[in-house]
């Protein structure tokens, strides 16, 4: 193949992991191939300012900590649609093109787009017909980017919210107390079933499955024998509140937490994780993940392909069309193995029959 520019960018919410991909393909792309490699700044914005934010990179700028550090070197965002950017005015215009004719103009003729399903449909769409081949590495902590097992970041936000569970375990004990924490999950519930149960919860709740106060306070008490006592109970932050639920807490642990108190008669609290989630030095499997994606994307911009999404699927790490991946979200399975474990082991987990 003939010598090619390769730019990498990372785009959408930050989270463990993207720095071991932007190594892999740098490492990939420049030391086996030859290629000349840029990582563009602050995902599409860096390709909206003049002259536009890049940097050259090279196996040796990619050397030491960088795979184990959190976040992106690079930057990345999550506003600023160039199909309706806004001006010093707030006045939208379409920059859909300058995307495109920075890239052109920086000599770009292929791209690795390091992105969450929203990502990827974003640059499906800037780059139809562009004549830039480009391929797409899933990452998100909600691990909900389709066609895939498992994302890039997912795994370090699953052991944050185990260990954290952990922590909370013993402070349950000790005041023998329900302990609720939420975690991230706004439409799927992959953080609070993994993590739930990697960290021994009584209760799973996610957006997939409705769930009922009364009957989770039931099943408390039953696993309590009515007394206080310790309780963990893990609750994705898009779980719906039951018809007729007047919750006014922004917080749905907070609520939760609060309902169960006010049922149980025990003391409970709630612990909110957040952006903690999305920080921090990535799990050995997120780094593992990140190299093999990172390497596999570009093997496939390398044998002339292009709008493929690489996928970790049965152990084995394969390609995709982009457009089997941005009809997303994807959602935990009710029917799936980790449910039935879920419930083999006694864990409160909705109601699939509601």
């Amino acid at each position: 193949m003939s010598s090619r520019r390769l730019a990498v960018l990372t785009s959408g919410g930050d989270c463990a992991g993207l720095n071991a991909v932007i190594r892999a393909v740098t490492d990939h792309a420049a030391g086996t191939y030859g290629w000349d490699v840029i990582g563009i700044k602050n995902g599409h914005l860096g390709l909206l300012e003049d002259p536009p934010l890049v940097v050259k990179l090279t196996p040796e700028t990619v050397r030491g900590n960088v795979s184990r550090t959190g976040g992106t070197f690079l930057g990345t965002t999550t506003k600023g649609d160039p199909f309706a950017f806004p001006d010093a005015t707030g006045k939208l215009h379409d920059r859909s093109g300058d995307v495109i004719a920075r890239l052109k103009h920086l000599g770009v003729n292929a791209l690795v787009v390091i992105g969450g399903d929203g990502s990827l449909r974003l640059f499906q769409r800037l780059l139809n017909g562009s004549g830039i081949s480009w391929v797409g590495v899933p990452k998100t902590i909600d691990n909900d980017v389709p066609g895939t097992d498992y994302a890039v970041g997912f795994f370090t936000a699953v052991e944050v919210a185990g260990e954290a569970l952990d922590r909370l375990s013993s402070t349950a004990e000790s005041h023998r107390r329900i302990m609720v924490l939420e975690v991230m999950g706004r439409d799927s519930g992959f953080i609070s079933l993994y993590g739930g149960l990697a960290g021994g919860a009584d209760v799973i709740l996610m957006p997939e499955i409705p769930y009922d106060i009364e009957a989770m306070a039931t099943h408390i008490k039953k696993l309590t024998d009515n007394r206080p006592s310790a309780v963990l109970v893990v609750a994705a932050e898009g779980v719906k509140p039951p018809p007729g639920d007047r919750r006014t807490d922004s917080n749905v642990g907070v609520a939760i937490a609060r309902e169960l108190q006010a049922r149980t008669g025990f003391d409970a609290r709630c612990t909110v994780l957040g952006h903690l989630q999305r920080g921090g030095s990535p799990a050995m499997f997120d780094r593992l993940l990140a190299s093999s994606f990172g390497a596999k994307a570009v093997d496939l911009l390398h044998s002339g392909q292009t709008s493929r999404l690489v996928v970790w699927r049965g152990g084995v790490v394969t390609d995709i069309p982009i457009a089997d991946a941005v009809a997303g979200p994807c959602f935990v399975p009710i029917d799936g193995e980790l449910i039935r474990t879920a419930r083999a082991l006694g864990i409160y987990i909705g109601d699939t029959a509601r």
